[in-house]
């Protein structure tokens, strides 16, 4: 079972919610609290979740949850509504990099992701969530725009003669009844490919990437282990054997693929370029035809 399998297992299912994501990330600028002991590397690990609840009308929450130890169960830590999320900051919208920022209403964090695809990851679901959550809000009763349907046979609601009658109008009591509507969340440097239409692909490629990266580390640390458990040894002429083969044979099998995913991003980013060329070469001659044509 994978980390963000275990996290929807033991924080999100027993509250009736359900993970869209999760992201491991650290601090850049890391506070400080007096009164817990200052511990080595690797005394916890943090994890900025995306899930949405299952009861109608649903919510989308942002959750930070925390591990301490290597095997302790994951805990949950604080959470806030994606109405308190006013803004994401993907800080380069030029390259891919593990930074970005999330500001609530009564928080800032700045955070740093385990890799950059994990990060790009994060913020192209995040995205979409929100876009698909705010959409569906739109015509929910108790916006303002549910507010102002009519009863049925196309007269006014009962209190619609209040004007008449001495009493507020409509305007005044839907101003009573009715807040402001609800602040989207705002998205800023991020790159065009994470919020564009064309994701799909850019979302594969990153997952290959994670995956990737998480191979390599693996094969890295195990590598690491059997040299400081075993040491360098001998073979009968002298010569130390070859060891590590199969390693660096899946190290160079991920790079390749690593590289060849690098290629289809830029592919992706070159093609996104010619429609926005070619879209602006038909508008040109649209208009040269309309002159002509005059």
């Amino acid at each position: 079972m994978n980390i963000q399998s275990a996290i929807n297992r033991e924080v999100f299912a027993p509250r009736d919610e359900r993970m869209l994501v999760a992201v491991e990330v650290k601090r850049r600028k890391r506070k400080r609290v007096p009164f817990l002991p200052t511990g080595g590397k690797g005394e916890y690990m943090t994890y900025i979740c995306l899930s949405v609840t299952n009861k109608k009308p649903a919510q989308l929450l942002i959750t930070k949850v925390k591990r301490f130890g290597g095997s302790a169960p994951f805990t949950r830590r604080s959470q806030w509504a994606v109405e308190q999320l006013r803004q994401v900051n993907g800080i380069n919208p030029n390259k891919d990099c593990p930074e970005f920022d999330l500001v609530f209403d009564n928080a800032f964090d700045q955070w740093v992701a385990s890799s950059a695809p994990e990060k790009c990851i994060f913020i192209q679901i995040m995205y979409h969530a929100c876009q698909t959550y705010w959409e569906g809000k739109e015509g929910v009763p108790g916006s303002p725009a549910g507010d102002q349907q009519k009863a049925p046979g196309g007269q006014s609601s009962p209190g619609a003669q209040g004007g008449q009658m001495g009493g507020p109008g409509p305007q005044a009591r839907r101003k009573s009844t009715v807040g402001p509507r609800p602040r989207h969340t705002e998205f800023v440097n991020c790159q065009s490919k994470l919020t564009g239409d064309a994701c799909k692909m850019n979302l594969v490629v990153y997952r290959c990437k994670v995956f990737f990266n998480r191979m390599k580390k693996v094969i890295v640390s195990n590598q690491s282990r059997s040299q400081a458990g075993a040491g360098p040894r001998a073979g009968p002429s002298g010569q130390r054997p070859p060891g590590g083969s199969m390693g660096s044979v899946v190290q160079r099998a991920s790079q390749a693929l690593q590289e060849r995913g690098e290629r289809l991003g830029r592919a992706e980013d070159k093609t996104v370029d010619l429609m926005h060329k070619a879209q602006q070469f038909a508008d040109t001659a649209h208009k040269l035809a309309l002159k002509h044509s005059n």
